[in-house]
């Protein structure tokens, strides 16, 4: 059966090829994007398939009234994506006050305001799957990123948390933590901090320690998602892409062996 899908971010990278992969097997997609002229040429293509929606995430009633208006007009909804939000480049001491609020407002309360909206048609409705794209910077931290991290450990947590609460609900959340792709990401979508010339050394670093060698396929995307809404049951956490699966490996066991290496003060502090 054919789904109904409430997609945000949608007008480039990894929202894009989410919606074009349902599109293309006949789904419903409410589509939205802050400019809806990028979907012209979906809307084109597929008419009555797309509803293209214009949509701040950060605007807590809009986010509201865009869920509500697509439930509507299709008559349901099958998955919510929340893909919406964007990296913020700069070390800890460079972030001002307004950087910092800005990252959470997109990529975390965003998150949290289409999440709030779509609860209560999908358990009215008897079910449904929230999907939220988080990032492997949602797993492990690195330096310039600290502010991107902290806004996906917080969609983790929530969504963690969220998925405990609704599972008797027979509503599905899933984290997808995609690594690099080839997508304007880094460049045109970033937002940077002014750099303070203490961290160059650290910047530096990181670009002699780039690997750009293994950036996976956009396009398999939104194939690999229809696999992860249509199962039965589907994962909480699910990696996109190769390169964070041993990323994590190695972060987690670095992380189990420092917990164990300090396991006797851990327990000293009991008492």
């Amino acid at each position: 059966m054919s789904k109904i899908w409430f997609v945000t971010g949608s007008s480039r990278g990894l929202g894009r090829s989410f919606v074009e992969a349902a599109l293309e097997r006949g789904d419903k997609v409410a589509a939205t994007a802050r400019n809806t002229e990028s979907l012209t040429d979906l809307a084109i293509t597929y008419g009555d398939q797309l509803l293209a929606l214009a949509l701040d995430v950060t605007d807590k009633a809009a986010a509201f009234d865009a869920v509500k208006q697509a439930h509507a007009h299709f008559g349901g909804l099958d998955v919510v994506v929340n893909n919406a939000g964007y990296g913020h480049f700069g070390m800890v001491e460079e972030l001002t006050e307004a950087e910092a609020r800005d990252q959470m407002e997109a990529n975390f309360f965003g998150v949290l305001w289409v999440t709030q909206a779509a609860l209560p048609l999908l358990r009215a409705q008897g079910g449904g799957h929230i999907v939220q794209v988080s990032s492997v910077g949602g797993v492990l931290a690195i330096p310039s990123l600290g502010v991107y991290a902290a806004s996906k450990w917080a969609v983790e947590g929530l969504s963690e948390a969220l998925a405990g609460e609704v599972a008797g609900q027979n509503i599905k959340v899933t984290l997808v933590e995609p690594g690099p792709y080839p997508t304007d990401w880094p460049g045109a979508s970033a937002a940077r901090s002014e750099p303070n010339p203490v961290y160059d050394g650290v910047r530096q670093a990181l670009t002699e320690g780039l690997d750009l060698s293994d950036l996976g396929d956009p396009k398999a995307v939104g194939p690999a998602l229809l696999k992860i809404v249509d199962a039965e049951n589907p994962p909480l956490r699910v990696f996109f892409g190769r390169p964070p699966i041993q990323m994590t490996k190695d972060h987690y066991a670095q992380k189990l062996a420092t917990w164990a290496e300090w396991e006797h003060i851990s327990l000293a502090a009991h008492g």
